[in-house]
């Protein structure tokens, strides 16, 4: 089968060409610069940059993989969830494609795509669904942080998400609160890298609640007030270091913990970890190092399937399709705020 893939649920602008669980082409259009002035993301600009953007990405991931539109087999889209104004310019356009040349649709659930792209690797990136285990998915990145039970391939079950602000929303906001610009989470790992960990001792929220459950807002309030009591310390390098340093580490500490307890609790011996956030190095090495010592089987998405991509996107929409899931009828709506099942 040889799918068009397209996404836009939030910022980026990414189409992809997939062909029997090999992305074959896989093209992002970043619109980091357009909202950096506003340090954050603009619905509206995001969706007027998304209609500029998805013919020439289109076009270019065609090209890139070769096909010719006539060749496709079918086409995917994201359907939710994101800002609806920015899901309705993708998912519209590749209901079009398909209705066009009256080949099947697959509308998907972002969080599911990330939930399955840790079994994407290689160069070209290939999905080896033979190496899969039972395991409990850390998603983690700007909007969504959940652990969820894979119990075999297209089977889960969420077990907890977070009750408030994302891990990677945490990230952003106290990064926002240092002055560091946007997106900033990528800046606080950067400068973490040659701060203390252990200068700044933050509440780690949630660390000793037995449930699956995650929240952040108190981390970002805590950071909050601190710097309300020692605005000095923004004026030091290495002070600013050092806070990025143990605001990283109070988030990292709950990710790896609570996902290594669930895995033990659900008795599975694989974790996943997939989402923007899971880009950070510390996170990254943390859940290596404990995986390793506690016996667990780990697979981190690679670094460029972790932020939105088509990619991943048409790697479970071909999958799906060939397991029988039936076509989104080409009437379908959006779905804004799905909620992973």
């Amino acid at each position: 089968m040889t799918l068009l893939a397209i996404e836009t649920s939030c910022d980026e602008t990414s189409a992809s060409v997939v062909r029997g669980g090999t992305i074959l082409s896989s093209i992002i259009s970043s619109q980091i610069k357009l909202h950096a002035e506003y340090g954050g993301v603009v619905p509206e600009l995001a969706a007027r940059e998304h209609l500029r953007n998805l013919v020439p990405v289109t076009q270019a991931a065609l090209q890139a993989a070769r096909v010719q539109p006539d060749q496709l087999d079918a086409v995917a889209a994201t359907q939710g969830p994101g800002l609806p104004t920015a899901l309705l310019v993708g998912f519209k356009a590749a209901q079009a494609i398909a209705f066009a040349r009256e080949k099947p649709f697959l509308g998907i659930h972002h969080h599911e795509a990330h939930l399955y792209s840790p079994w994407i690797s290689g160069d070209p990136p290939t999905a080896d669904f033979s190496l899969f285990q039972p395991n409990v998915s850390l998603i983690v990145s700007g909007g969504h942080t959940m652990l969820v039970l894979v119990e075999s391939e297209l089977k889960h079950s969420v077990l907890g998400s977070t009750t408030d602000d994302a891990a990677g929303e945490c990230f952003d906001k106290t990064g926002k609160l240092m002055g560091l610009p946007y997106p900033a989470g990528p800046e606080i790992d950067r400068l973490a890298e040659t701060g203390n960990p252990k200068a700044f001792d933050f509440p780690r929220p949630l660390l000793n609640d037995t449930g699956d459950d995650f929240s952040f807002s108190g981390l970002k309030t805590s950071v909050r007030y601190f710097l309300h009591d020692h605005p000095e310390l923004l004026n030091d390098a290495q002070s600013v270091r050092n806070l990025c340093a143990s605001i990283q580490a109070a988030i990292v500490e709950v990710l790896v913990t609570k996902t290594l307890r669930a895995a033990k609790r659900k008795g599975v011996r694989c974790v996943t970890a997939s989402g923007g956030v899971t880009c950070n190095r510390t996170l990254r090495r943390e859940l290596t190092g404990e995986c390793k010592n506690k016996g667990f089987t780990l697979r981190l998405a690679d670094q460029n399937l972790c932020t939105d991509n088509a990619g991943m996107i048409g790697v479970l929409a071909e999958r799906k399709l060939l397991a029988g899931t039936k076509p989104t009828p080409p009437d379908q709506e959006i779905a804004p705020g799905w909620e992973l099942a």
